[in-house]
Order: C-alpha cells, then sequence, then structure tokens
C-alpha cells in the first residue's frame, strides 16, 4: 500500500521565518506527519530575510522557469530548496524578485502593509498548484496555513479540479489570529479572478465592502483546523457556520498527533 500524501502550503515556517504562530506549528506538524508513515512535501514563499546561504537553499532548475500571470502581467517563477535541520525533509521555496527580494515579510520598515500584499497572495497561491503539477505529485490531501494560502482551496475546486494531479486531493484550510485582508481593496477580486473564474466566483472572499480571506479558503474547503487559541469573533463566526469537519484548536504538544487522526478520518 502507497504512503498517503500530504501537500503543506503555509505562508511562514520556522527556522526560516518567525512573524506568527504559523511558523512553529507548521515546523513541528510536518516532520510529525512524516515520521508517522505519510509522505509529504512543504511549499512556502522565499522572502527577502531568508538567508540562502546559512539555510543551503539551492535552485531546482527543472522546476524552475515558468512564469506566472498576476494583472495581466508575466512573473518568473524561481523555485528553491532545503532540507528542513533535524529532519529528513524538503521544503520548497517560491520565489520572483518584484514580489519576494524585499527582506520584510508583509509589513515595511514604518510597520504598514505592503500595498501588493494582494498580488503576492495571488502569485503565491497559483505558483503553489503549478509547482505540484510540475512535481507531478498527486497529494491526498493539500493542507493550507494562514490567511496567504486562502486562495487555493477556490483554485482546487473551481480552476484544478479537473486536472489529474488534483481530481481526488481533499483540502484543509487553516485560519489563524492574524489577517491582511483590511489593506485590501476591491481589485483583489479581479487579481484572484485566475483562469476562467469571475469575480462573482469569489463571492465569499468579500462581505459588504470588506475583504474576508479566512471566509472564503473556509467556503471552499473539505476540512477545517484552528491555529490560533483565540480567532476574532468575526471569523469563530464563519468556522462555526460551515458544516465541514472540523479540528478544534489544541495546544502546540498535542497538535500533531490530532492532526494526524483528522488526516486519517479525512481519508477514510
Amino acid at each position: 500500500m502507497s504512503k498517503k500524501r500530504v501537500l503543506f502550503v503555509t505562508q511562514e515556517m520556522n527556522p526560516y521565518t518567525a512573524v506568527s504562530e504559523v511558523s512553529e506549528l507548521v515546523r513541528k506538524l510536518t516532520p510529525y506527519i512524516q515520521n508517522k508513515g505519510m509522505e509529504i512535501r512543504v511549499l512556502m514563499p522565499k522572502y527577502g530575510l531568508i538567508n540562502e546561504r546559512r539555510h543551503r537553499l539551492h535552485e531546482v532548475v527543472r522546476l524552475s522557469g515558468m512564469n506566472i500571470i498576476v494583472d495581466d502581467d508575466d512573473y518568473p517563477l524561481i523555485i528553491k530548496v532545503a532540507s528542513l535541520p533535524g529532519a529528513r525533509m524538503q521544503v520548497y521555496f517560491l520565489d520572483n524578485e518584484e514580489f519576494f527580494k524585499r527582506k520584510q515579510v508583509f509589513d515595511d520598515e514604518d510597520g504598514k502593509a505592503f500595498e501588493d500584499n494582494q498580488e503576492r497572495m495571488v502569485f503565491f497561491c497559483k505558483s503553489a498548484l503549478e509547482t505540484v503539477k510540475k512535481f507531478g505529485w498527486a497529494p491526498d490531501i493539500v493542507h493550507c496555513h494562514g490567511w496567504m494560502t486562502s486562495l487555493i482551496p477556490l483554485y482546487l475546486k473551481n480552476v484544478y479540479n479537473e486536472d489529474p494531479i488534483f481530481k481526488e486531493s481533499k483540502v484543509i484550510y487553516t485560519p489563524y489570529a492574524d489577517s491582511y485582508e483590511s489593506s485590501f481593496d476591491k481589485k483583489f477580486l479581479e487579481l484572484a479572478a485566475i483562469n476562467n473564474l469571475e469575480v462573482k466566483d469569489l463571492s465569499n472572499f468579500k462581505k459588504g465592502s470588506k475583504i474576508t480571506l479566512h471566509e472564503g479558503g473556509i467556503a471552499h474547503s473539505d476540512a477545517i483546523t484552528i491555529g490560533s487559541k483565540e480567532l476574532s469573533k468575526n471569523v469563530s463566526t464563519v468556522v462555526s457556520k460551515y458544516d465541514a469537519p472540523k479540528l478544534e484548536f489544541e495546544e502546540e504538544a498535542e497538535m500533531p498527533a490530532a492532526c494526524l487522526e483528522f488526516y486519517k478520518e479525512l481519508l477514510k
């Protein structure tokens, strides 16, 4: 019997970033799941603050070379890889100079959210799925961590749903306490409407004049796990609104084992 495959798509991960609790949870979860007999791959952005020499990143030439379209412009995608310290596991980094060369993650030096975070997000989500297609590696589960991955469930259900690589994939979305949606504007819906999607297909990402990233991610997922002990009232309301299977918040030490059992139930 072949190993079950889990794709982790995350906006952060220790030891490469330490911006929020996303980083630490993904760092603990991924090697645990691998050590329990599942085959995993991890994708994250290659932010400019990640020291390539220290973490021994190198370009995967056979995978690089794609162009990703965002707002009718082509952006080259460079794919790099490193081995996670203390684990027999590789992490793939998705890079583009326009979006990720800067030395900060989501905010500038004055603590103000980057104006192009929405373009960066669309680039990352589309790049992640195109990278997996190029792997030729069909995941049983796609587990998305954080607001920056919230478009992936939508894309899997509406753009890549007939692709043989993703046709059988179950998608899990994990909301956390943080989100940058307040810095997004109505242009986001147009940016995110890739391929044959229309703005109306992103209705779950908008409430009134506000962008709702976590709700969009949750609405298109097969299951939900909760990443923060305290979510905002709005996100908690959204979580309770949907009938998808849920894994409630667990403390960091218990979460990996609980998540493994959750995966097994989802794959039955």
